[in-house]
């Protein structure tokens, strides 16, 4: 199925209709609407949502996630240790 991207023109207040608007602009920027404060028609403030911390069950479970993921992707190599010996020769040396 397509993706359709749509994009919303911001909401552009001026500052001085924001000041009697400011907890419905707030409410807007919460439910992720870009609102924007403009002076003499030039935007000068974004309002955006500050992000929510994590709590910490969600953020174990991300976490182990995250985990599990790496060690099914990870396969057996040589050892890092040992992965550049073919560059020197026996007597230690660049060869």
């Amino acid at each position: 199925m397509d993706q359709i991207t749509v994009h919303i023109a911001a909401m552009r207040v001026p500052v001085t209709e924001a000041k009697s608007r400011l907890t419905h602009l707030v409410r807007r920027a919460e439910a992720g609407d870009e609102v924007i404060l403009t002076r003499r028609g030039q935007a000068t403030v974004r309002l955006v949502p500050v992000a929510r911390p994590v709590d910490p069950q969600t953020r174990r479970s991300l976490m182990e996630a995250v985990r599990a993921s790496g060690s099914a992707k990870a396969c057996a190599g040589p050892s890092a240790a040992r992965s550049q010996d073919f560059l020197y020769g026996r007597d230690g040396l660049p060869g």
